[in-house]
Order: C-alpha cells, then structure tokens, then sequence
C-alpha cells in the first residue's frame, strides 16, 4: 500500500524565500519547487505615485513554493514555513496542504514515498 502523501503550497513575501528555504532544510526537506507569482489577497493591492499620477498596483510580487512530503512529516514543514515567513504585517501570504495520489520518478520508475 502507497504510503499518504501531502502537497503543501505556499505563498509568501518574496523577502522571505531565503529564510523559508532554510527553515525548510533544517527539517530534512531536500526538495522544492519555487515560482514566481502575482496576486493579492484581502489587501487588494495598493495605491502607488509614479511621475505624479496615481495608479493602483492589483498584483503584488509573490512566491509559490510547492512541495510534496509524506503525511507524518507536514505539520513540521507547515510550523517551519509559518515561522520563517511570517512578519506580522498584512499580506505574509497563505499555505495550502492538499492530498496526493501518487509520485512516480520519471528517471527510475519509482513510485510513492521511494519517488520523493
């Protein structure tokens, strides 16, 4: 029987990345995925002054970090990317915890916690 996995998504601060990664090594993940993304949340974007005119920025910079670990191992990686991220400020971000069926190594064909 394949073992539980979770994806964990999470959205931070750009700034951050660094200390999320660290924090994240320091438990043992060993592997990744970051993208750059564009959003907003409750803040609704803000309110810049460029050249005198007034225009409202909609989508704030932000990363997506993306990994997928073995169900026992989530509440620890949720705590390290929590701490590492937060600032306390409006806008520090979300992460998301989802269910996965399966993992296959493209490379050797191995499947579930093997393929991690």
């Amino acid at each position: 029987m394949e073992s539980v996995m979770k994806k964990i998504e999470a959205i931070i601060k750009p700034f951050k990345l660094d200390d999320v990664k660290e924090a994240l090594q320091e438990i043992g993940v060993q592997g990744l995925t970051v993208i750059e993304a564009k959003g907003f949340g409750r803040q609704k974007g803000h309110t810049e002054l460029y050249r005198g005119a007034e225009y409202v920025v909609d989508f704030l910079p932000k990363i997506k970090i993306e990994l997928v670990l073995p169900a026992d191992r989530v509440d620890a990686a949720i705590e390290a990317i929590q701490n590492a991220a937060q600032t306390g400020r409006i806008g520090d971000g979300k992460i998301f915890v989802s269910p996965i069926e399966s993992v296959i190594r493209i490379r050797t064909g191995e499947t579930g916690r093997d393929a991690l």
